[in-house]
């Protein structure tokens, strides 16, 4: 209870801040669009000034001076307004969000721009009546129009707060539901089913399947590549409703560490339909891809630099979940597919916050559906989790790593075929890892198609594997520890148990059947 009200308060301080950073760029563009304004206003009337009086003072004496002093005129007062349209242009043209409003932006002060200049070439009679007068309005209802459609969603999202408030008591979730909104809109983005289909083509090219969720990837207005996730109605979201979603939503929105997949926005398309979140695309695909899916050239590119930085990577994104968020939130299915790498491959975990994020009573989460068999910890078989869980998955991994292969493979095509019970001890990469280490072999274990590897650094992440997968959860170091060991902070000893926790448990048959068949 004091978690859920430690991120209410935080929400309600990011709320305020977002609101005042509004309000003071508002007052902002109101301030220089107003000093620009007053520029043209003095410009106007010095410049129709300074031309009367060099009327009376050469009319009719000096016709060549009075023409110099008219265009000299014309000239200053086609730069007073080059430089306000050029500022007013800067102004909000780089301050759109899309490329609709950039392209009209820009057409209407290059009209309002052409027209100026047309009005300021007409005969001198008609000038007359134009110059202080007419353009001058035309001018300032021209731009105060614009100004208040650039403006016109910060009004608007005030308006629907004060309906909010004003509506409390008549319908209390769908309250919460549009105060959560409101306060997410000042951080993310939101996005209709139309976006979302524009930005997916309809939804046609699909990247990636999970047990609750299709990702397609697409492109935003101004051609950003996104991953669009769409979650799939299932018995757990005839549980959660609209305002737990957009809570969970929330809650991920104010979760920023490098090594985070970030949030963009989302989608909840009001009367029902499915949810949507927009997140980065990374043209590098998932650490499953480099490891699995790309032959050993792949793995070569992955170097052992590369690898050891993925693991530190993952394991400081996973100590920030767990022990530096305002809310704790467990990961519940680390494993390589939900480690994105970017240009640099630089490691990102994706897929925390949506599925699981910490109850009030860590014994209510129902695991059902969640995590992913060979990297799931032995107490989530009974429903059993906790930050310890994600240290058994993030051990796991760390071995594939290392290894380049997965943590089961059976040794022939024939045992890959057959359902009898696994052998652990010839299949299992932690055993694998372990009898090596115990002969002195422990190179042998380590992927062959890396070049120029540390030995002192391979046994130290395998050390700090093995104290991951420890079939006690409580004998498992937190991930602040798990840091400090890669970092070196920290020794990393042998864990007590002879042999990990799989190796050491007697697997149920629909278990060992996965190993077998549902990788």
């Amino acid at each position: 209870m004091a978690d859920l009200e430690a991120c209410g308060t935080i929400l309600d301080q990011s709320r305020q801040f977002s609101a005042l950073s509004k309000k003071a760029s508002t007052t902002l563009h109101a301030a220089i669009v107003t000093i620009i304004l007053f520029v043209i206003i003095f410009g106007y009337l010095f410049l129709g000034l300074y031309t009367n009086h060099c009327r009376r003072q050469l009319y009719p004496y000096d016709i060549c001076m009075l023409s110099y002093a008219y265009y000299s005129y014309h000239l200053a007062f086609l730069l007073i307004q080059l430089v306000a349209f050029t500022a007013i242009g800067f102004l909000y043209i780089c301050n759109s969000t899309s490329r609709k409003e950039k392209t009209i932006s820009a057409g209407f002060l290059a009209l309002l721009a052409l027209l100026v200049f047309l009005i300021s070439w007409i005969s001198p009679v008609r000038l007359a009546f134009l110059d202080v007068s007419s353009v001058f309005r035309a001018n300032i209802v021209a731009i105060s129009s614009y100004c208040f459609w650039k403006l016109y969603p910060t009004v608007q999202a005030c308006l629907r707060g004060r309906r909010t408030a004003r509506g409390a008591g008549a319908a209390p979730l769908l309250e919460t539901a549009q105060m959560t909104t409101f306060r997410i809109e000042e951080l993310l983005r939101e996005f209709s089913s139309n976006e979302i289909r524009a930005m997916t083509q309809d939804f046609g090219i699909m990247i990636g399947q999970g047990g609750f969720a299709q990702v397609f990837r697409g492109s935003l207005d101004d051609g950003t590549a996104v991953a669009v996730k769409s979650l799939i109605t299932s018995e757990i979201f005839l549980v959660t409703g609209d305002a737990d979603f957009l809570r969970e939503v929330s809650i991920i929105a104010n979760v920023h560490h490098r090594s985070l997949v970030r949030l963009l926005g989302y989608c909840l398309p009001r009367g029902g339909g499915g949810r949507y979140l927009v997140y980065p695309f990374f043209e590098n695909g998932s650490l499953d891809r480099w490891l699995f899916h790309g032959g050993e050239e792949k793995r070569r590119l992955l170097t052992w630099p590369a690898r050891r930085c993925i693991a530190v990577d993952v394991a400081r994104a996973l100590a920030y979940l767990h022990h530096e968020c305002h809310r704790r939130i467990l990961h519940l299915d680390v494993k390589p597919g939900n480690i994105l790498l970017d240009g640099s491959l630089r490691a990102h975990v994706s897929d925390f916050g949506i599925s699981v994020s910490v109850a009030r009573d860590l014994t209510t989460i129902d695991t059902h559906g969640r995590g992913t068999f060979g990297y799931m910890a032995p107490e989530m078989l009974v429903n059993a989790v906790s930050d310890k869980s994600d240290v058994y998955s993030y051990g796991m991994t760390l071995l594939e790593l290392v290894g380049g292969r997965r943590n089961f493979e059976p040794s022939s095509a024939s045992d890959a075929s057959s359902s009898a019970t696994p052998d652990l001890a010839r299949d299992f990469l932690p055993s694998i890892v372990l009898q090596k280490m115990a002969r002195g072999e422990l190179m042998e274990a380590v992927d062959a198609a890396m070049a120029d590897v540390d030995e002192e650094a391979v046994e130290l992440v395998v050390k700090v594997a093995l104290c991951c997968i420890q079939r006690r959860r409580d004998m498992r170091p937190s991930m602040l520890a798990v840091v400090d060991m890669l970092e070196g902070r920290v020794d990393a000893d042998l864990p007590p148990e002879s042999r990990p926790s799989s190796a050491a448990v007697d697997f149920p048959e629909p278990l060992s059947s996965s190993l077998t068949h549902g990788r």
